[in-house]
């Protein structure tokens, strides 16, 4: 595979983007008990990657997600293959110059790095902050999934005029929706992107593997499973088939995705259809095929 020295010229029209996906740490020693609430499946390897995705045409770039740094994968025991932001600015985005990012819910995963990103205003839902400041951290298993230093932040960033907070669908950018679909997290947000492909959905953790959302079996850590439930059958209306929608952790997107190379990075490249693949590869219990 060629190494490139720059990612390609970018999309010209102002409703329409490519779409990059950043695979920046991994589980390969993770199984399938571990990634549904029902347990009485077969147990098998299956692996979790960990994703942020630019969003990029000649009149913006925008960031979905900021990954986790050095001190939460020490905490968690979830090591880095590169710090995420390093990446951003090996490929040609530096940090400092990012002004757009659309954080999909505040878990610890999603929402790092916020204090390196000193130019940038964020877009969120409403419930999502309200829950992660709210009466349910009182609780451990409440407060899991979050950390404590990037909630801080972000309350520090709200307090900057930094934030725009949502109520559910909105428009934030031409070509760009975003959608409440609640479920693994109270205001966990789905991100619909217009590409020369058709509309792509981001869905982020609204559904980790392609197998959560095809087989109605929610991931293992789910606050609501009804609300879980309506978001899957909610995200399929607005995108349509997996070819359309994309999980928030599953390897299969590597596998099946184009991949580029920029200064070492991998890359791959959502705004052109995936390989062909039948429905029962996409909707399967375990890694890649």
């Amino acid at each position: 595979m060629t190494d490139l020295d720059r990612l390609p010229e970018p999309e010209p029209d102002d409703g329409l983007y490519e779409i990059y996906s950043l695979c920046f740490a991994r589980g390969p020693e993770r199984r399938v008990h571990r990634n549904f609430v029902l347990r009485d499946m077969h147990d098998a390897p299956m692996p979790i990657d960990y994703n942020l995705w630019i969003l990029r045409n000649r009149h913006r770039t925008i960031l979905v997600d900021t990954g986790f740094g050095e001190r939460a994968a020490a905490e968690r025991g979830r090591p880095l293959d590169f710090d995420p932001l390093d990446g951003l600015s090996r490929i040609g985005i530096p940090p400092e110059t990012i002004r757009h990012v659309i954080l999909s819910h505040l878990h610890y995963d999603h929402a790092g790095n916020i204090d390196r990103l000193s130019a940038a205003h964020f877009h969120i839902q409403d419930a999502e902050v309200a829950f992660a400041t709210g009466r349910c951290m009182c609780a451990e298993i409440g407060r899991l999934p979050f950390d404590v230093e990037d909630v801080t932040q972000f309350i520090r960033h709200t307090y900057a005029d930094r934030v725009t907070f949502h109520l559910g669908e909105a428009a934030p950018f031409p070509g760009i929706s975003l959608h409440l679909l609640p479920g693994h997290s109270k205001g966990v947000q789905g991100v619909l992107v217009q590409t020369r492909r058709g509309p792509v959905l981001l869905a982020s953790d609204v559904s980790h593997f392609f197998a959560n959302f095809l087989n109605r079996a929610p991931f293992i850590l789910t606050i609501d499973s009804r609300e879980t439930l309506a978001s899957y059958a909610r995200m399929q209306e607005l995108a349509g088939g997996p070819e359309f929608i994309i999980p928030g952790h599953d390897p299969k997107v590597r596998h099946y995705y184009p991949v580029i190379r920029v200064n070492g990075v991998a890359l791959n490249t959502l705004h052109v259809p995936p390989a062909p693949h039948d429905l029962a590869e996409y909707a399967s219990y375990g890694g890649p095929a």
